[in-house]
């Protein structure tokens, strides 16, 4: 049954209705959830719910740090009430909960709510198959974590994201250090019958051969550089594409690959894209429309990073 804010001020009301939209779609997952256990003798300072709380409120309030988010938890009505802690918040338990939170939780709510949103969402593109874009985005990490080592003064953590790109939304995240490799993540992204939508960074002969030789074959359509195709076969002069082909990349007796791949150029404003795919059941221009997409998983990043503010780990 949904609560009632009669106690609080109108003011109040108006933030309740816009923290329990955000907060609604996974007060089920509450009841089923792995529990966080402390991780030494001294007990919990916020249960995983009132620090998933929290951080709700922070970017619903767009604050921008710690210290903003417990004066708001003393003094505003709505979050004194619903947010904070019955017996309030000390000044340290909430950045020691957001230092020491678990994974696990956080990523049993996002696959929860993930699945009700696929549930939801339309599929917009069901001529292509299933699409995932794949990419990684760096995010700046506190000089103490080691192990976000990325250069001499600089702390960075990676996330590696598998996009949905037939209804907008992200599907599978996977975090490393700022160096991590992005190549092995697309195996551990893509579940049977998806294709991964990758750009150059992921072009690899070796990879394109294993993932075609494996016994659950592993679909993509990664852009390459266009240096990797020599061969020249004519289109029709009135399409984008200027070349449609299946054949082997690279140097022969260097780092040619043994399976043949369909291979796509096209042009789009001036700009020249080579498309290595093994879904020889898509045409060229279904192709062009497939990597196309892909750049939805730049939007998804510029805005999570942008309005969301996701700069950092407490984000």
């Amino acid at each position: 049954m949904p609560r009632t804010f009669d106690p609080i001020s109108k003011h109040a009301k108006n933030y309740a209705l816009s923290f329990d939209r955000l907060y609604n779609p996974i007060r089920d997952a509450m009841t089923t959830m792995p529990p966080l256990e402390s991780r030494g003798n001294r007990p919990l300072q916020m249960s995983f719910e009132e620090h998933l709380k929290a951080l709700i409120f922070f970017h619903l309030e767009e604050h921008v740090s710690a210290q903003h988010l417990l004066q708001a938890l003393e003094e505003d009505d709505f979050a004194r009430t619903w947010i904070a802690p019955k017996d309030g918040i000390k000044k340290s338990s909430f950045p020691e909960a957001t230092n020491t939170r678990e994974v696990e939780q956080f990523m049993y709510i996002f696959e929860h709510v993930q699945k009700q949103a696929s549930h939801v969402l339309p599929d917009c593109h069901p001529d292509l198959g299933k699409l995932v874009a794949i990419d990684g985005s760096l995010i700046d990490a506190t000089l103490s974590m080691q192990w976000a080592d990325y250069r001499k003064g600089a702390k960075k953590a990676k996330t590696h994201i598998g996009f949905d790109l037939n209804r907008g939304i992200p599907r599978k995240i996977f975090s490393t250090n700022g160096k991590g490799a992005e190549r092995p993540f697309v195996t551990q992204i893509l579940s049977p019958g998806e294709t991964g939508v990758t750009d150059r960074g992921y072009q690899c002969h070796k990879k394109f051969d294993l993932w075609q030789e494996e016994e659950t074959q592993t679909f993509f359509l990664c852009r390459i550089k266009a240096k990797t195709v020599i061969e020249v076969y004519p289109v029709a002069p009135e399409s984008i594409v200027f070349y449609d082909a299946i054949v082997l990349l690279g140097t022969a007796g260097s780092n040619q690959t043994k399976t043949p791949l369909l291979v796509v150029g096209y042009e789009v404003d001036n700009v020249k894209y080579w498309i290595a795919t093994n879904r020889y059941d898509l045409s060229a221009e279904q192709v062009a429309a497939a990597y196309k997409l892909r750049w939805d998983i730049e939007t998804f990043f510029g805005w999570w990073k942008r309005h969301l503010k996701v700069y950092h780990p407490i984000a």
